[in-house]
């Protein structure tokens, strides 16, 4: 076979153009003249081509069991599928086959090669969007941790938005949603999903039925919906693959950060520096051909959706309130009362009639007792016996100066002693932990050990004085 070029041409130069004759080149060459018949009519050496399929003598009557192998594995995990070599030894043993690995190995290759699924180039309408859940490793507050990201893509333009959270679950996908539509000024016409346990609570052929979470951020922002087929996570696959573009992009290296709110902003800076970006063909950077699909959306409302699952429940008489299997304090006061816990992603909220009267830093590890040591000093005021024996305050490292305060009260103070600590500890509830510190260090040195005392240094001198011309005042009857 002459597949040399310059010769190839040579040849149809002299024969084509300088009339030169067949049997003189073929007396010069010594190729045979079907050879100089096929360089005359192709421009290019053609290469070998295969008439007809070789024919399968050991393989071929067993391609249709092969082929329904093949078909079943599709139903089956990927780690649990087929290899060549298995198939091989299965022939062997099941059908008696007598051929080499390699024959098995290499129509094994052929046939998924031609099932493998080829898919349409899709076009993207302006201000439809898709979302997704990913997984990446980052360490936060020194500890590795393989941490859920949130990702939302407008595909028209290939923007895209990305927040890290502890647990893929109600709250943080709706807290995705609402921090996409803020990024994106905006709230897309219709958003495409897969098919998660969050969004939907059942599947019935093609209905599907949608959980109350998912019904209640639709409901406050009114965009359409669009759940994928069961298993074809290619019907949104510009999510599909911006999930693996941000992991590379925006997670490597590893993020090393203090929480997850230090993690999230450093994945909106890299949002925003994605948006800069030129990609092939386009006119311009992403930020300004995202006008388009702005122009589009529908505008935010005027408050954002509370992503927080609720639960009616009420206070026992430890005056805690399980959510989420774990328990959480209350004021002492709304024990027995009737409490709407809501769940937020980073910290959990109780309401009694209508206003909120707590929050506690959401609680990720389950049947734990979180205690808010404050809600329990009331109580004590009128147990002042249980004090050294109460469980909120067994973690309650309090400043040195307390136990100063302790104990000259329980010596100046005969019987009263622990019951005026606690009032002094009840200060807490109006002011901040080195606020009072400061005060009872000052009442200690000026020897004013009392609530009342203490509590004159929690306000500035100025207030302080007008409020002994207050007292003067109404003394004078003026």
């Amino acid at each position: 076979m002459y597949a040399d070029m310059d010769e190839w041409a040579e040849i149809r130069k002299r024969v084509l153009i300088g009339g030169e004759s067949k049997r003189a080149i073929l007396r010069e060459t010594g190729m045979h003249w079907r050879t100089l018949e096929k360089i005359l009519a192709h421009s290019e050496p053609p290469g070998y081509r295969q008439s007809r399929p070789r024919k399968k003598p050991m393989i071929g009557p067993h391609i249709k069991r092969i082929e329904q192998w093949l078909e079943e594995d599709r139903q089956l995990p990927k780690k649990q599928r087929h290899t060549a070599k298995r198939i091989w030894e299965r022939l062997q043993q099941e059908e008696g086959y007598k051929g080499g690995y390699t024959s098995v190995k290499d129509l094994v290759r052929e046939l998924r090669q031609t099932r493998q699924e080829v898919f349409v180039p899709l076009k993207h309408v302006p201000g439809q969007a898709q979302v997704d859940f990913g997984h990446a490793l980052a360490r936060i507050n020194g500890q590795l941790r393989k941490v859920p990201f949130f990702v939302m893509t407008v595909p028209h333009r290939d923007a895209v938005f990305v927040a890290a959270f502890e647990r893929e679950c109600t709250e943080t996908f709706g807290e995705g949603h609402v921090r996409a539509f803020e990024f994106f000024g905006g709230v897309p016409s219709r958003i495409s999903y897969d098919n998660s346990r969050i969004a939907v609570a059942q599947i019935v052929g093609r209905e599907r039925r949608l959980t109350v979470g998912f019904l209640q951020l639709q409901s406050h922002y009114l965009f359409e919906h669009h759940f994928c087929r069961v298993a074809r996570g290619n019907e949104k696959g510009m999510t599909e693959g911006l999930v693996k573009y941000a992991r590379l992009n925006f997670m490597v290296p590893v993020p090393t950060v203090r929480d997850f709110c230090a993690l999230n902003e450093r994945l909106r800076e890299s949002c925003q520096r994605d948006l800069q970006r030129r990609l092939r063909g386009k006119s311009g950077p992403k930020v300004e051909l995202l006008k388009e699909d702005q122009a589009v959306m529908r505008e935010l409302p005027p408050t954002p959706f509370e992503a927080a699952p609720q639960v009616s429940t009420r206070a026992t008489s430890l005056s805690l309130v399980r959510f989420d299997r774990n328990d959480y304090s209350v004021p002492v006061c709304w024990a027995h009362h009737a409490v709407v816990v809501k769940g937020f992603c980073w910290e959990v909220r109780r309401h009694v009639q209508g206003r909120e009267v707590t929050r506690h830093p959401r609680c990720r590890d389950k049947e734990r007792v979180c205690f808010e040591p404050v809600h329990y000093l009331a109580l004590l005021e009128t147990k002042p016996g249980a004090l050294d024996y109460a469980l909120p305050l067994a973690r309650c490292d309090l400043p040195a100066c307390f136990e100063v305060l302790r104990r000259r009260l329980e010596t100046d103070r005969q019987g009263e002693g622990v019951r005026e600590y606690i009032r002094v500890l009840r200060l807490l509830e109006k002011h901040t932990m080195g606020t009072l510190r400061q005060a009872v260090e000052k009442a200690l040195e000026h020897r004013a050990i009392t609530c009342d005392a203490v509590a004159q240094f929690l306000y500035p001198r100025e207030e302080r004085n007008l409020q002994r011309l207050h007292r003067s005042l109404e003394r004078n009857g003026l």
